[in-house]
């Protein structure tokens, strides 16, 4: 998103989800000139570092995928693109009845899934993509201190979840290893 806009696409980015901690919208909205309130990134936060969907339950609160919806075809009506950073996994659950790729259906949208290059990345991708019946691209992420299987997950991902695009993204310096996200465009 910081590229995007760097090179003069009106984009912006947007974490609808947030549990525990809210660091990631905050970094999302400092990446973006704080541009936009934290409300206006990260509309349906809960303290607990719970599901979505489990977190509201314990408040009472009911999450419909159409207010979600809304909420993001929003920001597309004013922008050219929309980047959406999920909470948790593809199927964590985020209201009654939808996840991330329930939001991704609904919309259309290009389904990025991110991975940190790891022990253990193959099983969570693959789960992943198959989850989202090959509508999505693969990025896996470097990490600060790799093991072994860093130098042979892409090419194992690229052969196992072919015909999906597996790219490798280097880590970067003054970031924490971050864990798997999904974004849609």
């Amino acid at each position: 998103m910081f590229v995007l806009r760097r090179i003069g696409v009106d984009a912006v980015a947007v974490k609808p989800f947030s549990s525990g901690s809210r660091a990631d919208a905050r970094h999302l909205r400092s990446m973006q000139d704080n541009a936009l309130s934290l409300d206006e990134i990260n509309p349906f936060h809960f303290r607990e570092p719970l599901a979505p969907l489990v977190a509201a339950r314990m408040h009472h609160r009911k999450i419909s995928l159409d207010r979600v919806l809304a909420f993001i075809r929003n920001h597309a009506k004013q922008r050219e693109y929309v980047l959406i950073e999920a909470a948790g996994g593809l199927l964590t659950p985020l209201g009654e009845a939808f996840s991330i790729l329930d939001i991704v259906q609904e919309l259309g949208a290009n389904l990025i899934i991110v991975a940190p290059n790891k022990l253990g990345a193959i099983n969570q991708s693959l789960l992943a993509l198959n989850a989202a019946e090959g509508r999505a691209r693969l990025v896996l992420m470097r990490q600060k201190t790799e093991d072994a299987s860093a130098e042979s997950n892409g090419a194992i991902l690229r052969e196992l979840g072919a015909p999906v695009p597996v790219y490798d993204f280097p880590f970067l310096p003054g970031t924490k290893n971050y864990p798997t996200v999904n974004a849609v465009r």
